[in-house]
């Protein structure tokens, strides 16, 4: 097992880390820059480091700093959590370099699935559906325009190297996409240093439904079933729900068993995520694979027991996997809600000082905060201060477990999504399950034009 390890992350990812360090007596090493000095996850691992200012490029993606603060402390071991340097395969293999585990796959594999161009058509050779678009990077505008005629639209224009939604736009005209492809291109360089772009068809009326993975180093895979991601604002998940009410048992097993397959094709090791886009009539398409732990995991945690960040420090270890397929069952029913710091009207960030935190309590539910009480929520950082998950027997019990602790929730001093939370908690048609990626658009017009 790995002894000590440095988290290369920070927020509530860290803190997630560090509880299941802490249960399999794994020593604990966290980094932080300026801004968050007096961040609890700072004080909840064993040591931490100062490794910069609050710029990201000047902190927490500095592969040298993080480096040397590993040789320093005497960790064997880095896990990236999610988002920063998480799906970098220049990291990973740097870590490899220094003689450290990464806790996640291959930079081979990383690399391979970080290029959405280049992970289509692994899938499409692999024989897992792919949204019909292109082949390769649109060079030019006049070529978009040209292949977006013969699509069809609407389209989704895409970064390449993409991820969070970034670079990412819905065109419905050759005006619109000649507008939108050149400031598209520039934020993904600036992002990923990659302003490669390409198109897919709109899927009308799609569901995000993606499928948790485990593989151990000895070819062993296996899903853990799916979540439906549908309800989404600019891109960005909002509510995640575990298992999908959606899809039939035919399906799911078609979309696990389609999973498995594109993760053993690639070689895939540790957790890693296999996102679909679903059609009205249970189609489902290859969107991307994470190979990283997702924020969502949580729900996925809830219905089937399994610890993911646990089996991920299992693997890196050399253990194989202790469960086999037909091991697994889906226990109840999930919900997780992200708290963001932000105008619940206006839906932008609200920074500020958190004079008072009051969470609802209840066997039930399940906190991963980044906040406490008396504590700054800085505007260098994702506004997400933390997520409540919820679980019951049925949906609807969740649902209900769910909207009584979002009115429980107490958060003085800054503005949050709470209220917005709440309202779709109490939607009849996401009650009855009627959601799909265009929900938040439909039902409460919270794009800023």
């Amino acid at each position: 097992m790995v002894n000590k390890v440095l988290i290369a992350n920070r927020g509530e990812i860290a803190s997630r880390i560090i509880r299941t360090c802490k249960k399999l007596g794994i020593q604990t090493v966290a980094i932080y820059s300026e801004a968050d000095q007096n961040a609890p996850y700072v004080k909840e691992a064993d040591e931490s480091f100062l490794i910069g200012p609050p710029r990201v490029d000047e902190s927490y993606l500095r592969v040298d700093k993080i480096l040397s603060v590993a040789k320093e402390s005497g960790a064997d071991a880095i896990h990236p959590g999610y988002g920063f340097l998480s799906e970098n395969n220049i990291f990973a293999e740097s870590c490899k370099k220094e003689g450290l585990i990464f806790i996640g796959p291959s930079s081979k594999v990383i690399k391979s699935m970080g290029n959405k161009i280049e992970a289509r058509k692994i899938m499409k050779e692999t024989g897992i559906p792919v949204v019909p678009g292109t082949a390769d990077a649109v060079s030019s505008i006049e070529e978009a325009v040209n292949i977006a005629e013969q699509i069809g639209y609407p389209i989704m224009l895409k970064a390449s190297a993409g991820g969070g939604g970034i670079g990412m736009q819905v065109v419905n005209s050759n005006e619109e996409l000649t507008k939108a492809f050149e400031g598209n291109s520039k934020r993904a360089l600036l992002f990923f240093g990659d302003g490669s772009m390409f198109l897919e068809k709109k899927i009308k009326n799609a569901r995000h439904i993606e499928v948790q993975l485990l593989a151990d180093d000895y070819g062993n895979v296996v899903h853990l079933f799916e979540r439906d991601c549908s309800i989404q604002r600019r891109n960005q998940k909002v509510i995640e729900e575990a298992p999908s009410i959606f899809i039939s048992e035919e399906t799911r097993t078609a979309m696990g068993n389609a999973a498995v397959k594109a993760a053993k094709a690639i070689g895939y090791t540790n957790a890693g995520t296999i996102e679909f886009l679903v059609d009205n009539e249970e189609n489902f398409y290859f969107l991307e694979m994470n190979t990283r732990i997702q924020v969502e995991h949580p729900v996925t945690e809830e219905i089937t027991g399994i610890d993911i960040v646990e089996e991920q420090f299992r693997i890196a270890s050399g253990e194989k996997l202790s469960f086999v397929q037909d091991d697994l069952r889906i226990n109840g029913h999930a919900v997780e809600a992200r708290i963001y710091a932000e105008d619940p009207v206006k839906f932008f960030p609200s920074p500020g000082h958190i004079s008072n935190l009051v969470l609802p309590e209840g066997e039930q539910i399940r906190h991963e905060l980044s906040v406490t009480s008396n504590c700054d929520v800085t505007p260098f950082y994702d506004p997400m201060i933390g997520k409540l998950i919820v679980k019951g027997s049925t949906r609807q019990e969740a649902i209900t477990v769910l909207r009584e602790a979002l009115l429980e929730y107490q958060i003085e001093g800054i503005k949050t999504n709470i209220p917005m939370l709440l309202k779709i908690s109490e939607n009849e048609e996401f009650i009855k399950g009627n959601t799909t990626t265009a929900f938040v658009n439909e039902h409460f017009l919270v794009e800023i034009k």
